[in-house]
């Protein structure tokens, strides 16, 4: 039975013009992991929190979350239909090829590409950060306002993840699967300790009309400017579904199975990241202490928790943000191969090659070397903050 739905998938493929390269290793319980992975709440609600407690404050995640998730959910519907028809690791722009004009799937393809270097970049940043202040809260050393310490956890981290895509590529599937283990238990022991523990709460009412601008912009741009830049929130958080069209010519039973892993993912992020979010809300007693850290969720919990919970939440969300920048450079190699395929890409010769694992290696290492790049100017932060802007600028170059 499978090996007659592996040939129909690759006839599929074949009429779409590409042939069978990859093996088809992948599960649909396995394509929808490596997007759910990616979207990874416990990555985005994390790292990105003070976006809309700053630009919005509660109201923006409250409210603004399920709203812009429905939103993000219609795309990810569209998505899928089109991926049930054209199940290919180009996903996007070749569907933007195939329904439009060449150009329409070039500049598709590189917007594409673009998205998914940044989106290592950010979510790998956003990791070397949280583990640096998980760190600090063992060991004095460790200090997360130093740049350069977190930029060199940063590097390091992105190596270890080629490493994982590269040698363990016959696993890489497996480990998607076990990160979606780890964010369900996750999220509910995380929703658990900020439900029980914390002495007090804030209250509904607090929680879903309270408004912030923390922005420097005028209260006159709220509704306009300051609201919709805490939606970055949400936005960032949740991209990246389009990894199931990636890996599709690794899935079997791809026209199903993708379409199913794309939309899911998101709806079941979206209602985890949404109580995720409202745990974190209710449990923000210490408004002024979170406005003097810039809205770094981590001041949540340690004004709200004894020193050991807050420790234990931030290893929670630290593994399933390492597990997080695994996918996305899994996602990234397989768009960068499927791109380069179509010689749209300079140097495409090198970035085909595929290694005896059957694995886009090359492309893998490509994709992180460019995040690097890109996330040089995280080295230096403005005057009198420590939160370096070029973090936040990734994430923005990520959502468009």
């Amino acid at each position: 039975h499978l090996s007659n739905q592996h040939d129909e998938d690759a006839k599929l493929l074949e009429s779409l013009g590409y042939k069978q390269e990859f093996t088809r290793r992948w599960s649909g319980f396995s394509n929808f992991a490596i997007s759910f992975s990616i979207i990874s709440i416990l990555s985005g609600c994390f790292t990105t929190f003070g976006q809309a407690w700053n630009n919005g404050g509660p109201v923006a995640i409250s409210i603004g979350w399920p709203v812009i998730s429905i939103f993000i959910l219609l795309i990810a519907f569209a998505m899928a239909e089109l991926v049930s028809a054209m199940p290919t690791a180009g996903g996007i722009f070749y569907w933007a090829f195939a329904l439009g004009k060449p150009v329409h799937g070039w500049i598709t393809g590189w917007l594409n590409l673009v998205g998914l270097v940044a989106v290592i970049a950010g979510v790998d940043y956003g990791f070397a950060t949280f583990f640096t202040t998980t760190m600090s809260m063992f060991n004095d050393w460790w200090n997360p306002t130093n740049l350069t310490l977190v930029f060199m956890v940063f590097v390091v981290t992105v190596l270890t993840h080629i490493m994982l895509n590269v040698y363990g590529a016959r696993i890489i599937h497996l480990l998607q699967n076990v990160n979606v283990y780890w964010h369900v238990f996750g999220v509910a022991a995380i929703l658990a300790i900020l439900v029980f523990l914390p002495k007090s709460h804030q209250t509904a009412n607090w929680v879903f009309t309270t408004r912030n601008n923390n922005s420097g912009f005028s209260e006159g741009m709220y509704w306009f400017y300051v609201l919709p830049l805490g939606f970055l929130l949400t936005q960032y958080t949740i991209t990246g579904f389009d990894a199931s069209a990636h890996v599709s010519e690794e899935t079997g039973g791809a026209s199903k199975a993708a379409a199913k892993g794309m939309w899911q993912s998101v709806a079941f992020s979206a209602v985890g990241g949404w109580l995720l979010l409202l745990s974190f809300l209710f449990a923000a007693t210490d408004v002024e202490g979170l406005n003097k850290a810039g809205g770094f969720a981590p001041a949540i919990f340690t004004s709200a928790l004894s020193m050991g919970w807050a420790q234990i939440l931030m290893i929670i969300t630290c593994v399933g943000q390492y597990f997080c920048g695994m996918s996305c450079i899994t996602a990234a190699s397989r768009m960068l191969f499927a791109f380069s395929r179509d010689r749209a890409v300079p140097g495409h010769q090198y970035w085909t090659k595929i290694d005896k694992n059957r694995n886009p290696s090359h492309a893998a290492f490509g994709v992180s070397l460019f995040a690097i790049i890109l996330t040089l100017p995280a080295l230096w932060a403005p005057k009198g903050t420590v939160v370096p802007i070029a973090f936040f600028a990734v994430t923005s170059v990520t959502v468009l």
